[in-house]
Formats: C-alpha cells, structure tokens, sequence
C-alpha cells in the first residue's frame, strides 16, 4: 500500500479505536447540519472543523470496513497515478465537497442527523479509479458480476441518485457520496486545464 493511502487507513483505524473508547467524540466532531443547535435544544451544533473531521468517524466496525476496504483497493493505485501530495489533495476536496452537498441537502429537506463516515472521500477515488484505470474489472458482492471501473462507477452513481431522490436506505447519506464524485470530477478537470496550459507554454 503506497504512503499516503497507508496513513489515510491508519488515521481512520485510529479514530475508530478512539471513538469505541470515547464515544462522546461524536457529537463535537460529527458533521452537524448549520442550524442544528436551535432544533436540537443545544445538544449539537454545526462547526467548520466538521467538514473534514467527519470522514475519520465511522457507525460501527462494518462501515469502517466496507470504506477501508475501498479504500485499499482502489486508493493504492490512484496514489501511483498521481503521486502522494496530490491524492491527499484531492481525497480532502472530495471529503470537503461530500460535505457541502449534505449541508445543502439537510437545509433543503429540514433534516436533523449527524453525517460520518469516509464514504464521500471513497467515492472521488473510486471516479478517478475509473477514468485511469476504466478498462479494469471490478467484482461486485452482490451479485458477484464483472464489470468494467466505469460502469461499475456510473451504475453506482444512478443508485446513488435514486436511493437519495426516493428516500431508500433513510440514514445513509447519498447526496454526500454524490458529492464526493462532483468534488473529484471537478478537481481533475482543473488539473487537466493546468496541465494543458504547463504543455501550451
């Protein structure tokens, strides 16, 4: 496992042993919707530290699984591609966006429920598995059938859209995984403007 996707799984490892030992780190440290202490009473409140914050805390050791799982898989080669400083930059935009498009969502819809989890993160790198490695094929759990990274990706971005418009699976938080895959996209057609101007000159 490269350095930088090494450390991610470590941190959010880490975080989770904390979190089992003190669980009251959740409420300070979870992603809070703007506006949640006046519809809760107090008892929690959005702070700008929880945009990224968020991503290291997980519901249970199946979620931490699932996303370090993921992020081992697909993590690792995104790395090679685009070297260490780069990933983590452009896994934090991703966590960053996740977040900004579950605010949105929360203040649009009124809902009052802390966000976890690395799901946004993941979800960028499994985009940019995709466009660099589209070719490659990706086995699903259930049903176990072969796909190539793109379809894999756009199919899962279709499910995502619909479990998140028709309201499946409540509690799980489509729109930010939504939002980590516009994040990533956004942030590699930046670098591929910046690229192109760097050759241009």
């Amino acid at each position: 496992m490269p350095p930088v996707t090494l450390a991610l799984v470590a941190a959010n490892v880490a975080v989770f042993l904390l979190q089992s030992a003190a669980p009251g780190i959740l409420t300070p440290f979870a992603l809070w919707p703007i506006g949640a202490a006046e519809i809760s009473g107090g008892r929690a409140s959005f702070q700008l530290w929880q945009v990224v914050t968020y991503a290291f805390l997980h519901g249970g050791l199946v979620h931490l699984g699932f996303n370090m799982f993921a992020l081992y898989m697909f993590g690792g080669p995104v790395e090679q591609v685009f070297g260490g400083r780069r990933y983590l930059i452009y896994y934090f935009v991703c966590v960053v966006s996740a977040a900004i498009a579950q605010l949105a969502v929360s203040a649009m819809t009124g809902a009052v429920y802390p966000a976890i989890g690395a799901s946004g993160g993941v979800f960028g790198i499994l985009l940019a598995y995709a466009i660099y490695f589209p070719r490659n094929r990706i086995m699903l759990l259930f049903p176990p059938i072969p796909m190539p990274a793109r379809v894999f990706v756009i199919a899962y971005a279709v499910l995502e859209l619909f479990f998140g418009v028709t309201g499946t699976e409540e509690g799980v938080a489509h729109f930010a995984h939504l939002g980590g895959l516009v994040g990533g996209f956004l942030m590699l057609q930046y670098w591929r403007g910046i690229d192109l101007l760097r050759r241009r000159r």
